[in-house]
């Protein structure tokens, strides 16, 4: 018996989601087996190829190019809507299916989720692994893949095996078999910049970087040449963190990106659809925040983070974007990022809120607002009203407070 950690990692997220509401909604395709991608702006060919197919991929087309460059390796491609309402929910629904397996889990981002699944034999793991895989893709019409190790990281690449649709694993004794042989440019954390220059000093594969001098890669690369190190011999002690426990004193959201973001506009539009699901966790907690953070991380694994404590407790997406956005102004200096977050703390019950003479008109507005919208959406559906942000050709033009309507 030994333990044991799964991944969980949706097979073409956005894609896979846009393709189920689209069968679910009577429409007669599925985008899943068609040249097709997920884009924000479909009527914009200067929007961003979110997500992709696989008869997609045959022709080039790939995750973060614009969809100028996709219509012209195939101008016949399918463009759907990114609906991120409908990706919040289909979300949840895969980690409501997954707390049934264990109550340890870590919603790591929108797609994919960590398991701590205790003390497993390895033919039970393989088991109750392909079982979650079926039930996901009974109930909610989208595929997995499931990744088995013994810790957190070993789990990550093993869901990053074949796809997709599949049940792997990469237990300590598959390390040397399954890991080692994998270019270095597969390793989790290593991406093609660090990729080059540990390919200049000849380490080529995961197997290199794990027989390679550690301390000759802290003089190298500092932190981060101990951790791949690390990474590369299949350690690491992180834990699972379970959803939620911290929830009374904070909660956030933050994604690992598929491809490094380089434009201002991209990375606000990320802070949106992370926005969209925090805040309603945050609503539905029954909570208002009064401080809000902003943090990233860079292709070059810098971090960065800054936070603003606010004047009055809310839940006004309105605000928190605003908020958040300047937050992310502040301190990005145009460097490629590959993972952006934003939290909440000093949380507060929405039931009591202390209002000064001030701002009390302001805030009855903004809650009339809030109710208004809510209840538009309850009758039409989430779609009956988009953000103005969402809308505009380019979010680059985005750079006055006051844009931000409906």
């Amino acid at each position: 018996m030994e333990p044991i950690i799964f991944h969980v990692d949706v097979n073409s997220a956005y894609l896979a989601w846009s393709a189920v509401w689209e069968l679910q909604n009577g429409i007669d395709r599925d985008i899943r087996n068609i040249p097709s991608v997920v884009a924000g702006n479909p009527k914009s060919r200067r929007g961003v190829v979110l997500a992709k197919s696989q008869p997609a991929k045959k022709y080039g087309i790939i995750t973060g190019e614009s969809l100028f460059t996709a219509f012209a390796k195939f101008p016949e491609l399918v463009v759907v809507q990114a609906r991120f309402k409908e990706y919040s929910k289909a979300s949840n629904d895969m980690a409501k299916i997954l707390s049934h397996y264990s109550s340890v889990l870590e919603r790591y981002s929108i797609d994919e989720c960590f398991l701590d699944m205790g003390t497993l034999n390895r033919s039970e793991a393989l088991r109750k692994a392909h079982t979650i895989r079926q039930e996901i893709l009974d109930k909610l019409g989208f595929t997995v893949n499931v990744g088995i190790g013994a810790n957190k990281l070993t789990a990550k690449m093993a869901s990053d095996f074949q796809k997709p649709n599949q049940v792997h694993s990469l237990f300590p004794d598959e390390i040397k078999t399954k890991f080692h042989p994998l270019p270095i440019d597969e390793l989790f954390m290593v991406g093609p910049a660090l990729a080059k220059k540990l390919r200049n000093i000849n380490i080529s594969t995961i197997g290199d970087l794990a027989s390679f001098d550690p301390e000759f890669l802290f003089k190298q690369f500092g932190k981060i040449g101990l951790t791949i190190w690390r990474f590369a011999k299949g350690i690491d002690d992180t834990p699972v963190h379970p959803e939620g426990s911290q929830e009374t004193k904070g909660m956030g959201h933050s994604t690992t990106l598929a491809e490094d973001l380089t434009k201002r506009a991209d990375c606000h539009q990320t802070i949106q659809s992370l926005l969209d699901t925090l805040v309603e966790r945050l609503q539905k907690a029954h909570f208002h925040t009064t401080c809000v953070a902003v943090h990233y991380t860079t292709s070059t694994f810098k971090t960065r983070r800054r936070q603003r404590m606010l004047s009055q407790q809310t839940d006004s997406y309105d605000l928190l974007y605003l908020v958040s956005r300047q937050l992310f102004d502040d301190i990005w200096e145009d460097q490629p990022l590959r993972k952006i977050g934003v939290s909440f703390t000093h949380l507060r019950s929405n039931k009591i809120v202390q209002l000064s003479m001030m701002n009390l008109e302001e805030h009855q507005k903004q809650d009339r607002l809030e109710d208004t919208l809510s209840t538009i959406r309850k009758r039409f559906g989430d779609e009956a009203l988009i953000r103005g942000t969402s809308v505009t050709k380019d979010l680059e033009d985005l750079d006055d407070e006051s844009d931000l309507s409906f």
